[in-house]
């Protein structure tokens, strides 16, 4: 019989490597895609660059919120003790 622990902490890591892939997917796209015209025609929020402050700030704010309703929401504490065989 497998350890329920794996069955969760399986589950738990591919909702971080999803986690990973959003935030890489958020940064990419607004980097790259706000971000590969010509410099002087850049738009600016707060003094930044659009390019930067949506995908580095923004998305950062974003990624800090969605992370913390994640674990929230999906992950559970689990105990690493050794459980013992009922017999």
């Amino acid at each position: 019989m497998q350890d329920k622990r794996f069955k969760i902490a399986n589950r738990e890591a591919f909702i971080g490597v999803a986690l990973v892939i959003i935030n890489f997917a958020i940064w990419y796209g607004f980097a790259y895609g706000l971000g590969s015209g010509n410099p002087s025609e850049y738009e600016f929020v707060f003094g930044f660059p659009a390019w930067f402050f949506y995908s580095c700030i923004a998305g950062t704010i974003f990624m800090i919120i969605l992370i913390w309703i994640s674990i929230k929401i999906f992950f559970k504490e689990i105990p690493f003790d050794e459980e013992e065989d009922k017999q």
